[in-house]
């Protein structure tokens, strides 16, 4: 898989992954998310800044390491969807996959459509599912976990 697959589908697992905190908890998503979040927005105007203060503060000839300093701010937020696309096609362990189907026959018994999980079943699968879990199951079902 080519790393612009990787960035979609990490960007993708992003969106879709519910941020509830109870989950964070169980999943390193919640944090990685939440952090990449922050990234997306707060490393560009570091990148500048640090870049800016390099070539003010030692002139020109600094330019080769505030180049350096700009391209490694600007890389963290694509360090953190590089590992969202590459955790939203990992397979599930048996623990989270068995959980999964008894949510999946929990919200099928309230009457809600969540596509099972099969036997290849990944974390964008069980991204999915809990979105939907979280959308429809009322808050005391989570209290339980």
């Amino acid at each position: 898989m080519t790393i612009i697959k990787k960035l979609r589908t990490g960007h993708r697992y992003m969106k879709t992954w519910p941020m509830v905190k109870q989950l964070g908890y169980f999943f390193p998503e919640y944090r990685v998310v939440k952090a990449t979040q922050v990234a997306i927005f707060s490393m560009p105007l570091l990148a500048i800044v640090s870049c800016g203060s390099q070539l003010y503060f030692s002139g020109w000839d600094a330019l080769p390491q505030a180049v350096c300093y700009a391209l490694f701010f600007l890389s963290l937020p694509l360090q953190g969807l590089i590992w969202l696309g590459w955790r939203a096609e990992h397979p599930l362990p048996l623990t989270i996959f068995s959980w999964g189907q008894e949510l999946c026959s929990k919200l099928t018994s309230m009457g809600v459509h969540c596509k099972p999980l099969t036997a290849k079943a990944c974390y964008f699968d069980i991204a999915l599912l809990l979105k939907t879990a979280f959308e429809r199951l009322e808050p005391d079902y989570w209290e339980q976990l």
